[in-house]
């Protein structure tokens, strides 16, 4: 897998909002998809504003007396003890947005972007940042015209929140830095808004710091992510359906009576899905008998619904912390409606780092029970019947068992992807941030992980599709067998040793897209 990621990254619901209004209440994940990836229209709902005028009074009351406030008449971080005279505050809040983009490495993913920008300007919208109305409208105006601040992958310790990645989406609204069209065409960000019709923006009071000081690059990461993997899992009990059925398994196991006895819900789920995709298969009836069949199947067939069920109610508990984030207003300080800035410690990624870290734990162990079954297609001793690697001519042909190796490096890689970024720490700030969150760095590698899993279950798709084209003439059930034709469309069926990459590239896109589960879910008893 590249730095450079080619992820799931296209899946937003197609009947998504067209317009999302923003505040002051929680967007909704659907939202926030159609604003990253379907380029739904942005507006501000006129309580919002009212909000932010509100909260903006109370900046502006504190700003005109003489004591110190952080951010408005000190300085930042370490040199919070540091007063600032009136007249430099102007100065002190453009430095912060210019000191804090410091990103380094190949830009992120435009939807990843574009989501920061929108939840933080959802955090504007509560009031409680001390924005004025006005560069609320500029972030929203920014969004609606296409243009994606250029923000470097490298910078954020996810603690205070993701600093330098919201400083290059800042960066963009003063007119400096670089931005992307919708085409992908990159400009100098003064030239793209001068074209757009656009002004940039000088902060006042707050605003710089109120701009970088939250969580959203990891809350962005964390709900595409979401999104992503909800549609890989859907994909990943397709296929192991598929596998279960090519390698003359047995669905006993996953009969709900059976799967009640431990009542995960996810488990339930993945038995369910199962149960359903193998219905009326001629391959499971032809050894039913009990003198077909073995006494029990390997873990890799048996156990599925428990290891995808556990990803299913781990993905359950993503949500719930995403949910709690999506109603959080993120900032340090916080306008308060007693008319104070106060300082919290909310800012700290330690609650998304956690369940970003433990998504890349699913992902590896979903993706190792795929290669181990992958495996077992591929093994003339415990494929129950199968060629060799499935070859035309084994020897003369190695058929899949390349594609095999590819896996293998992959599940590797998504192992050493799964070690926990949160459970590392560096001080910053001399001695000040003595604890950092590193959730940034988590959620990136999940997206590197994301994009491993994809190729992981399109490689099982590829064997298991193949496995029961050599089950002929018995016939697969109606779904796993529309699964395997419409793959088809894009991948040719079993004969002499071809090139195997296009074949992985084309099986990794469609599982990406979420066709397995769609293609099976037509046929469906």
């Amino acid at each position: 897998m590249s730095s450079k990621m080619v992820v799931p990254s296209t899946h937003a619901d197609p009947g998504g909002p067209d317009v999302v209004v923003v505040g002051p209440g929680p967007l909704t994940p659907g939202e926030v998809l159609a604003v990253a990836r379907a380029e739904a229209r942005v507006e501000l709902a006129d309580e919002a504003l009212a909000f932010i005028a509100r909260g903006r009074a109370v900046v502006e009351d504190l700003a005109e007396r003489p004591d110190a406030h952080y951010g408005v008449s000190t300085g930042f971080g370490a040199l919070a003890t540091t007063l600032i005279a009136p007249e430099d505050r102007s100065r002190l809040q453009l430095g912060v947005v210019r000191s804090h983009a410091a990103g380094t490495g190949p830009d992120i993913e435009r939807d990843v972007v574009r989501a920061m920008m929108l939840l933080r300007l959802s955090t504007m919208a509560t009031g409680h940042t001390g924005v004025r109305p006005q560069l609320a409208h500029a972030v929203a105006d920014l969004l609606n015209a296409g243009l994606t601040p250029s923000v470097p992958e490298s910078g954020s310790l996810g603690c205070s929140g993701d600093l330098a990645p919201l400083a290059h989406c800042a960066l963009a609204l003063l007119g400096e830095g670089n931005v992307r069209d919708r085409a992908g065409t990159e400009r100098p960000a003064g030239e793209a808004l001068r074209a757009a019709g656009l002004a940039p923006v000088v902060p006042a009071a707050k605003e710089g710091l109120a701009l970088v000081n939250g969580t959203e690059g990891m809350l962005a990461l964390l709900l595409l992510t979401i999104a992503d993997l909800d549609l890989l899992l859907g994909g990943a009990d397709i296929v192991a359906a598929m596998s279960v059925e090519a390698l003359l398994g047995t669905d006993a196991a996953f009969a709900d009576d059976l799967q009640a006895l431990r009542p995960h819900p996810g488990a339930r789920d993945t038995a369910r899905t199962m149960r359903q995709v193998l219905t009326g298969s001629e391959i499971m009836a032809s050894h039913r008998g009990a003198s077909c069949h073995e006494v029990q199947d390997a873990y890799s067939l048996r156990c599925v619904p428990a290891v995808h069920g556990a990803a299913r109610d781990a993905l359950t508990f993503a949500r719930t912390v995403a949910g709690r984030e999506l109603a959080a207003a993120i900032d340090n300080p916080v306008v308060t409606w007693d008319g104070q800035m106060r300082s919290t410690g909310a800012f700290h990624g330690a609650p998304l780092a956690h369940v970003l870290d433990l998504l890349a734990v699913v992902v590896a162990d979903v993706a190792a029970m795929a290669e181990r079954r992958t495996d077992r297609h591929l093994d003339p001793a415990r494929s129950r019947g199968l060629p060799a690697f499935l070859a035309d001519r084994p020897g003369v042909d190695s058929g899949l068992m390349l594609a095999h190796y590819t896996q293998a490096a992959l599940v590797t890689e998504l192992r050493r992807l799964a070690v926990p970024a949160s459970a590392d720490s560096i001080p910053v700030s001399a001695m000040q941030e003595d604890h950092v969150s590193l959730g940034w760095s988590s959620g990136r590698k999940l997206r590197r992980a994301l994009d491993g899993l994809a190729t992981v279950v399109g490689i099982e798709l590829l064997v298991a599709a193949r496995s029961l084209d050599l089950r002929a003439p018995l016939a697969p059930a109606p779904a796993t067998a529309a699964v395997r034709t419409a793959l088809r469309g894009d991948v040719a069926g079993p004969g002499p040793d071809r090139p195997v990459s296009p074949e992985i590239e084309a099986a990794a896109r469609f599982v990406r897209e979420g066709r397995p589960a769609a293609s099976a879910s037509t046929r469906y008893p």
